[in-house]
């Protein structure tokens, strides 16, 4: 590899994924440098996750290559739609499984005392023996981010960290994650939060199922980028130097209809 090759983390070239026939990435090409904070967008079904995993090598590709940094420590964070909550285990719990070979009954002191020190870190502090049914959804989010950073990643994935979640939180998340960036850690995030992602996020991917824009969000998230992606008209906006994106959607009432409300109204 050359050497901007080999001081990347991970490298998709000409990435190709299928499930049966149906190809869900295609002719992918990705690099994700030490310090890189990227934000994936687009439509459900776009291949957001796929290439996710493609990234960790826990699906095949039927085309391309993907290269990881040998001994590469990658920690990943699924959507919290796919987790069981009703499973009957406790923050602390939850969270000390992710040591690798080691079984919750049997962790060591320092183990705990680690597990401690990232749910202080994160916020959770007092919150280790509570069900994590029992969390907020911004905190069920932060315990799934604390298993991960047990294991000391150099890269973090985390598949829709923002869904499910109110706008206050949607924040808080990534705030948190641009804090844990700028400890070193490499990030790359799949949201539907596009205006999120152009206010905290330095390079944005736009994807559906190939890869439509790459970049800076003030020159990905354009409209000609988005309606490719999306496959619909949206309006972006400049609000303090950032991008706005808002629903392309205009309403063109017919001639001479009235306002069913305002009809009742005068009746």
């Amino acid at each position: 590899m050359s050497a901007k090759c080999a001081s990347d983390l991970v490298r998709l070239s000409g990435a190709t994924c299928r499930y049966g026939e149906q190809a869900v990435l295609v002719d992918v090409d990705l690099a994700v440098a030490p310090r890189d904070f990227i934000g994936v967008v687009g439509p459900s079904g776009s291949g957001k996750t796929t290439l996710l995993k493609a990234m960790m090598g826990t699906v095949g590709l039927a085309a391309g290559t993907a290269q990881r940094r040998p001994g590469l420590r990658v920690a990943y964070v699924p959507q919290v739609e796919t987790v069981d909550w009703s499973f009957p285990i406790t923050v602390d719990e939850c969270v000390l499984m992710a040591r690798p070979g080691r079984r919750v009954p049997w962790t060591s002191r320092a183990e705990r005392g680690e597990a401690a020190l990232l749910l202080e870190r994160l916020g959770l502090e007092g919150l280790g023996g509570r069900h994590i049914r029992e969390l907020s959804g911004g905190q069920q989010q932060r315990v799934f981010i604390a298993r991960a950073l047990l294991r000391e990643p150099e890269l973090l994935l985390l598949d829709e960290p923002t869904s499910g979640v109110d706008v206050r939180l949607r924040h808080e998340v990534l705030h948190l994650l641009d804090d844990l960036n700028a400890t070193g850690l490499a990030i790359v995030i799949t949201t539907h939060d596009l205006n999120g992602i152009a206010a905290h996020l330095p390079r944005v991917i736009c994807l559906n199922r190939m890869v439509i824009g790459a970049g800076r969000p003030h020159d990905v998230l354009t409209p000609a980028v988005l309606e490719r992606t999306y496959g619909a008209t949206m309006d972006v906006l400049d609000h303090a130097g950032m991008p706005v994106i808002v629903d392309g959607f205009h309403h063109h009432p017919r001639a001479g209809a009235e306002h069913p409300i305002e009809g009742r109204m005068a009746t």
